[in-house]
């Protein structure tokens, strides 16, 4: 499949907006393995150190894990929760603005044999096609997205996003975000878009 890769000028653009405009696009990674490519049904918006569920809230400056969120939108920025699964975002804004995308789940593409040996269980069960990719975790593990990918710019030749059928806004629920409790009223914000 030809994928055109998205301008560098693409993530400079409003959170929320690259958030919504993210859905149908393509998601591509390439490892020594093959090629895994997905369609985008869900994401998350994560705007900066006013936002309470933004890894970036209060801090002023890099710190850590969320160095690359200070850097110009376009860069991967991968990072584990619980201690066993990666996530992979989208950095956006100029740099020094610390926003981002999470990339929360995705329809498969290419390489769907591939995903599915990624995604098998210990006990040699593989999920059905339409959970390969049904969550953050579930995605990365699937597509072979891990934190070596963190800082990578989203326009190279390992990982990238590329231009994708447009999705209507009748195709389109926007919610609160999920899993957020800790942001008290900001976890209601309407920063989450999904693919009906």
């Amino acid at each position: 499949m030809e994928y055109v890769k998205l301008p560098k000028e693409f993530y400079l653009a409003d959170t929320l907006t690259v958030a919504r405009r993210l859905l149908g696009f393509y998601l591509v990674c390439r490892s020594p393995q093959g090629v895994t490519a997905c369609r985008i049904t869900e994401t998350e918006a994560y705007c900066g150190p006013e936002d309470k569920a933004c890894h970036a809230y209060k801090r002023k400056a890099p710190n850590g894990r969320t160095n690359v969120m200070y850097q110009e939108g376009g860069c991967a920025y991968v990072y584990l929760i619980y201690g066993m699964y990666n996530c992979f975002n989208v950095v956006t804004r100029p740099a020094g603005q610390p926003e981002a995308v999470l990339v929360r789940a995705g329809e498969p593409m290419e390489g769907l044999e591939l995903m599915r040996q990624r995604r098998k269980s210990p006990k040699g069960r593989i999920p059905k096609d339409k959970d390969l990719l049904s969550g953050p975790g579930k995605l990365c593990r699937a597509m072979d997205i891990t934190r070596e990918l963190y800082g990578q710019p989203l326009w190279g030749d390992v990982l990238f996003l590329a231009q994708g059928k447009p999705v209507g806004e009748e195709q389109v629920a926007v919610t609160p975000r999920i899993n957020i409790d800790y942001a008290g009223e900001d976890a209601k914000l309407p920063y989450r878009f999904v693919m009906k």
